[in-house]
């Protein structure tokens, strides 16, 4: 006889889902209570921390069809097999759904151990906000963070063009006579809204930290970012 583990998830961490379904369709999910995913390119990476526990392994081929189906559900509950979890509501109405092969899926291989960061900030909930807005109105897709040497501003505007239009956050001055522009792609910052303790490396990889700690993004930097110790 199959022992089934019958569980909710929590609203947190079905936005997480949906969130990490804009970073990567598939997904696979662990024993124990930390969500991981990476893009096909493997160029943004994030793992969570989420007040569920799994006991069962299982991989998702499509997790907007997923979560589609979650959504069809009052209050929904998960009774997870070894081959399929299945979900159902109050109404006494479920349905079936099978994982996928693990090896199918673009998971996480080895974890990643940020380097020294030659930078760091607080982004606000509020700018990331005004940020991702700002680059859908001005239909620019590169985010600068840069320094004239006394200011961190964060930027959105066109790189490749020199009379963009550029929307510009001072974020204060930063000192040591410092000269860098690091560049990200807006389409990367696939974050969920939050406050973020920000690291980048001159590596060309940065390190997105909720202030909660329980959520971290790693996204790589546009190759022609610049730094000057």
């Amino acid at each position: 006889m199959t022992t089934m583990t019958k569980m909710k998830m929590s609203t947190e961490t079905l936005n997480l889902l949906k969130n990490y379904s804009s970073i990567n369709s598939n997904i696979l999910i662990k024993p124990g209570n930390m969500i991981t995913t990476i893009s096909p390119v493997k160029n943004v990476m994030s793992e969570a921390l989420v007040t569920e526990n799994f006991d069962t392994e299982f991989g998702i081929w499509d997790l907007n069809k997923f979560l589609g189906v979650v959504s069809l559900f009052d209050k929904p509950e998960f009774d997870f097999d070894e081959k399929f979890v299945t979900i159902s509501g109050s109404g006494g109405a479920s349905v079936q759904y099978y994982y996928s092969e693990p090896s199918l899926l673009s998971v996480p291989t080895k974890s990643i151990t940020m380097p020294e960061p030659v930078v760091t900030f607080k982004l606000t909930q509020k700018n990331f906000s005004e940020l991702q807005k700002a680059s859908a109105v001005l239909q620019v897709s590169d985010l600068a963070v840069r320094t004239d040497g006394d200011m961190l501003q964060l930027a959105v505007l066109d790189k490749n063009d020199v009379s963009s239009n550029c929307y510009t956050i001072d974020l204060g001055e930063i000192g040591d006579n410092q000269d860098f522009c690091f560049y990200f792609k807006v389409e990367n910052l696939k974050m969920i809204e939050a406050d973020y303790d920000v690291k980048i490396s001159d590596k060309n990889i940065s390190q997105f930290t909720s202030t909660n700690n329980e959520l971290i993004y790693w996204i790589a930097l546009e190759t022609d970012s610049r730094y000057n110790g």
